[in-house]
């Protein structure tokens, strides 16, 4: 491992170099391309740094403890040697995380997918929790969310909403959101107090490119119609809704959110390109996880991953066996305890299987 991240010291030396050239900076591409490189090897590089400064620190004061006859030195040199050597177990398992195979995706923006499952109106109304939920933690990593489709129940609820996340490790940070989320309270409709259990189900989608998806274009049938519900005269007049229908895969992407034909076609590609990309990281998944007895990241969407207890003030992770006793802030968005936990496990399971 010592020679790889001696040698991706190197690299990162001559990329910061090349970055500095004026003949590379005028070509913004380019430049672009290798600073991403740069941003990478970074925290890589640093964390190796501090590795050989720490080695340095533990052999200088073991030659003091080897050499000097002075008792104060040598019990500062005792306390300097216990604390470097504490140090330095941090610093080589933060460098194997660092060192694990990087998730593609990681980077990317993400298109999440909420459907009201099991549970009529309290479902469709959990499922407007979990779109709020998610929108108010982009909104503290200022993320940009934007609604691609929706169809709202009436009373608050979603019986589904598409909507994309535009922010730098959006993906990396909710790629484990995807499954069965179930709900336990009353509703307030119930005079009898009686917990109701409800589920919606969670798609976290990697966007992808154009390039990143082969698409045969005589695979996909494009229907446009009159859009129907709000959206203004415009909306409701013309044949500005759209409906994909994939016939590989039984597909079907309906968009009508826009008062443009074209804007809404736009969208509704991108979600099939998503969708498409998803069923092949799905398999690639489940193979990955059962060679390495995941927890997290099986790839399976329809496990039950998550229950939200409203009675007991409780949000239960079931692959991780992790319960927080902090409903209400967990969903105005304050996720990252349970986030960085299902991370950490992810990073435990690759580590091990190395």
């Amino acid at each position: 491992m010592f020679d790889k991240l001696g040698v991706l010291e190197e690299k990162f030396e001559d990329l910061n170099m090349r970055v500095s050239d004026p003949e590379i900076i005028s070509d913004q591409s380019t430049w672009q391309k290798l600073m991403k490189e740069v941003s990478d090897l970074e925290p890589i590089v640093s964390k190796y740094r501090e590795y050989k400064q720490t080695k340095e620190d533990i052999e200088a004061a073991k030659e003091i403890l080897e050499t000097s006859s002075d008792e104060e030195f040598r019990e500062l040199a005792k306390m300097e040697l216990s604390e470097k050597e504490a140090d330095m177990e941090n610093i080589q398992s933060e460098l194997k995380i660092l060192m694990l195979p990087k998730d593609p995706n990681d980077d990317k923006n993400v298109i999440v997918e909420i459907r009201g499952g099991a549970g009529g109106d309290e479902a469709a109304l959990f499922a407007g929790v979990l779109f709020r939920m998610y929108s108010m933690y982009a909104s503290a990593r200022r993320w940009k969310v934007e609604l691609l489709s929706s169809n709202e129940t009436g009373i608050g609820g979603y019986k589904e909403v598409v909507f994309m996340i535009n922010g730098k490790g959006a993906y990396s940070r909710l790629k484990f959101e995807s499954g069965v989320h179930r709900v336990q309270r009353v509703p307030d409709t119930e005079s009898s107090g009686r917990i109701h259990t409800s589920t919606a189900t969670v798609a976290v989608l990697p966007e992808v490119e154009d390039v990143e998806v082969e698409l045969n274009m005589n695979d996909v049938r494009v229907d446009v119609f009159r859009s129907s519900g709000n959206g203004g005269q415009s909306v409701n007049t013309t044949d500005s809704a759209v409906r994909l229908t994939h016939a590989p895969t039984g597909i079907v992407i309906s968009m009508q959110d826009e008062k443009s034909q074209l804007k809404n076609k736009e969208k509704a590609f991108k979600i099939l390109r998503a969708k498409l990309y998803d069923i092949e990281l799905e398999k690639s998944q489940k193979a990955m996880a059962q060679e390495r007895k995941s927890q997290v990241g099986t790839g399976d969407r329809s496990e039950r991953i998550r229950t939200y207890n409203y009675p007991q003030g409780r949000v239960s992770d079931h692959r991780i066996n992790m319960t927080l006793y902090k409903l209400e802030q967990f969903v105005n968005g304050d996720m990252d305890e349970m986030i960085d936990a299902l991370i950490t496990t992810d990073q435990t399971d690759k580590m091990q299987s190395i």
